[in-house]
């Protein structure tokens, strides 16, 4: 590995990292608030009539958002922890990085951002631009490393 790419390697991992510790905190703020159906129903009455919020997000919210509150109260916090946790060991990172914009675009769509969702949009498109060099330093290459034969193609 050259210099320049080992350098790149530890940039981009601190950007996964970083990025992991961002959503590890939105996941837990939100369990230790007690977050759960009645702030999903928030969000989806929210959508209704707002005009920062697209048309397309209005539909999501009223026929599936707001009925499946309960679901997604639920769901949100253990996403969020859960791509946190799989960006931090630097699993499946492409895919991670990919729910990642996702998420935080659907979250820009209900008109709700928060400071650090710019912030995190930002490494996340980093990542998928360099997946495999963000994973350089991760439990993915470490287990390649010590069984070579895992990485050989099937």
């Amino acid at each position: 590995m050259t210099r320049a790419l080992s350098l790149a390697a530890v940039v981009l991992t601190a950007a996964r990292v970083a990025l992991g510790a961002l959503w590890i905190n939105e996941g837990l703020i939100k369990y230790r608030a007690g977050f759960g159906a009645a702030d999903i129903q928030l969000v989806a009455d929210g959508a209704a009539g707002n005009s920062r919020v697209p048309g397309y997000f209005e539909v999501f919210a009223e026929y599936v958002l707001g009925p499946a509150s309960g679901l997604f109260g639920v769901l949100m916090p253990l996403l969020e922890v859960g791509l946190g946790v799989a960006l931090v060991a630097g699993v499946l990172t492409l895919p991670v990085a990919l729910a990642s914009v996702g998420t935080l675009l659907s979250y820009w769509s209900a008109d709700q951002l928060t400071w650090s969702y710019p912030v995190m949009v930002a490494l996340a498109v980093v990542l998928v631009a360099w997946p495999r060099v963000a994973s350089r330093f991760s439990v993915t290459a470490l287990v390649r490393r010590l069984n070579p034969a895992s990485a050989a193609p099937r």
